[in-house]
């Protein structure tokens, strides 16, 4: 893949020669603590005393830190580098696919490639081509529609590369697809978290993620109240059928508690406060990889009010404990011989009994970016395929769209579910789930958004050639076929939380009006705009639409490949 920047050795315009100079200001007043960091790093890995001259730390995340440096090449001129230091504690096998991915799949294709590799013990370097790029945040709302699509266009040109490899990225969002607007050149980076489909050309993807199965666990049935009378939960396919014989009778209406929202420790990205408005559900995003973040929540349960079958009793306490209790790895094993038909005796109590430790737990991956997972990770679906990545598209699209990033900012899966389903429906949410085998419950019928309509509120425009678009039918209430509860308890017209931040958006709660002049295409968004994002947004993994297929959508019409 060619460098994102030219050599030193071209002749530069006076003001770009002004900007280096400033940049060089700023280095050479860089903190006490890059500094250090740098110092440390040139001690960890010494080889690249005599090849690179680090410059500062550029990027920084839960397994890695990335910096800019210059490397001499033989003709005596300078070019830039990024250098991405993995973590001591990374996983060899994970490195070793990383590099993989980079070497058979980068390089081409706005994939990012790979120049060269150092190691040192167990720290490891990785030399890429330096992509200088901007901020998503600081030009979003000051793309044009012509550049959101061209953005589009090339996001899928590197998914469709990927993908044919059979690499699962896992962690599609802004701040890993680069993007230079001068020279319109684009990169897809970061492999840390890509796992390989069962047909993967990645033979050690196939390894790591066989490792990764055997130590990823989750809990079996998590059942999470969302307050303001909206509560979520999903189930296994085992379940179901020992929930279905007992449906008619455990018709009980739950105690809504709220989700104490927790920043994880590590991986999170920070955001500083632009012109670009607020997200629609949150001010702040969590960028938490590890699948041990929903284990260090803690989560306040209240005791139902009713509950006429045992069997399918929950566990639920009036203390605040730790979920990573009930997972623990040593209770569970010495329960294991425990029969599945009986029923727990430590409903309502401080303790977890051997009943529940013995229960089968769910084991799926989850790695990524929280607001930008699919509906089949959130639901902890143990076949995933690149229709993750589709999905996460899709999300970027429609921050692109409605100008508003991140678009949705959750503290735990479930939450993240019930997001969703203000914005694409319930009823399908739940029907979609049960295609890949996984069973929702929710007490309330969330009715799904006009895309079109949702996007222009957001956005503060009115496009002119909009032809008008039905909303998603909704079906009756009284459909019996679909596990759905209402809460008797709460007006009808109330759905949560999260549609009170959705509502508040459309109302005008910090929307904005752009001026006729300054438009830039946003009058003239053509539906084909809005088709794709809904194909992207599909709620079923199984008709999603592939990058390959997007890319020929009528939307990239007269963009050649």
């Amino acid at each position: 893949m060619e460098t994102a920047l030219k050599s030193h050795c071209d002749e530069q315009h006076p003001h770009q020669a002004e900007d280096i100079s400033r940049k060089h200001e700023q280095n050479s007043k860089l903190s006490e603590g890059i500094k250090k960091d740098i110092e440390k790093l040139y001690e960890a890995v010494p080889q690249l005393v005599n090849v690179f001259k680090i410059k500062e730390k550029i990027g920084e995340g839960t397994f890695s830190s990335v910096y800019l440096a210059t490397a001499k090449l033989q003709t005596g001129c300078e070019e830039k580098m990024a250098l991405k230091h993995l973590i001591p504690t990374s996983h060899p096998l994970r490195i070793a696919a990383e590099l993989q991915c980079l070497t058979v799949a980068g390089g081409q294709d706005n994939v990012m490639g790979v120049k060269y590799c150092f190691r040192k013990n167990d720290h490891v370097v990785i030399v890429m081509p330096y992509l200088e790029h901007e901020s998503f945040l600081d030009i979003l709302n000051t793309l044009s529609f012509e550049e959101v699509r061209e953005y589009m266009f090339n996001l899928f040109k590197a998914l469709r590369r990927i993908h044919h490899f059979g690499i699962v990225h896992r962690d599609v969002k802004p701040s890993n697809f680069l993007y230079n607007r001068r020279l319109k050149e684009y990169a897809l980076v970061d492999f840390g978290l890509a796992q390989g489909t069962p047909d993967t050309k990645i033979e050690l993807l196939k390894t790591a993620q066989s490792e990764d199965q055997q130590g990823s666990c989750s809990q079996s049935n998590p059942n999470t109240a969302l307050g303001n009378g909206v509560s979520v939960g999903v189930t296994a396919p085992k379940q179901i059928a020992q929930q279905s014989a007992s449906k008619a009778s455990d018709k009980r209406s739950s105690s809504l508690s709220k989700i104490q929202i927790k920043q994880g420790r590590g991986g999170k990205e920070e955001y500083v406060h632009h012109s670009v408005q607020r997200s629609v559900f949150g001010e702040r995003n969590f960028n938490v990889y590890s699948s041990t973040y929903q284990e260090n929540s803690n989560t306040k349960l209240v005791k139902q009010s009713k509950v006429i079958d045992v069997s399918s009793r929950k566990l639920v306490t009036k203390k605040i404990i730790s979920t990573r209790t009930v997972s623990n790895g040593v209770g569970r094993k010495a329960a294991s011989g425990c029969p599945s038909n009986l029923t727990c005796d430590c409903y309502a109590t401080d303790r977890v009994c051997s009943v529940c430790l013995s229960r089968c737990q769910q084991v799926a991956p989850r790695a990524g970016t929280p607001g930008f997972r699919a509906p089949e990770v959130l639901t902890k679906c143990p076949t995933q395929t690149t229709a993750i990545d589709m999905w996460s598209a899709g999300i970027v699209f429609l921050s692109l769209l409605s100008g508003r990033y991140p678009f949705y900012k959750a503290s735990d899966d479930l939450t993240a579910l019930a997001q969703i389903m203000t914005v694409r429906g319930s009823r399908e949410t739940i029907q979609a789930a049960k295609t890949f085998g996984k069973s929702i419950l929710c007490t309330q019928v969330v009715p799904a958004q006009n895309l079109r309509a949702l996007c222009e509120k957001l956005r503060g425009t009115n496009s002119s050639c909009s032809r008008s678009q039905p909303d998603v039918p909704i079906k009756s209430v009284n459909d019996s076929a679909l596990p759905v509860e209402i809460d008797k308890q709460c007006a009808p017209e109330t759905l949560g939380k999260e549609i009170q931040y959705l509502k508040g958006c459309q109302e005008g709660d910090g929307a904005f009006e752009i001026k006729a002049t300054d438009m830039k295409g946003w009058d003239q968004v053509p539906d084909e705009a809005y088709d794709l994002l809904d194909k992207l947004l599909d709620l079923n993994p199984a008709t999603r639409i592939t990058a390959k297929e997007a890319l020929q959508h009528p939307f990239f019409k007269g963009i050649s490949l």
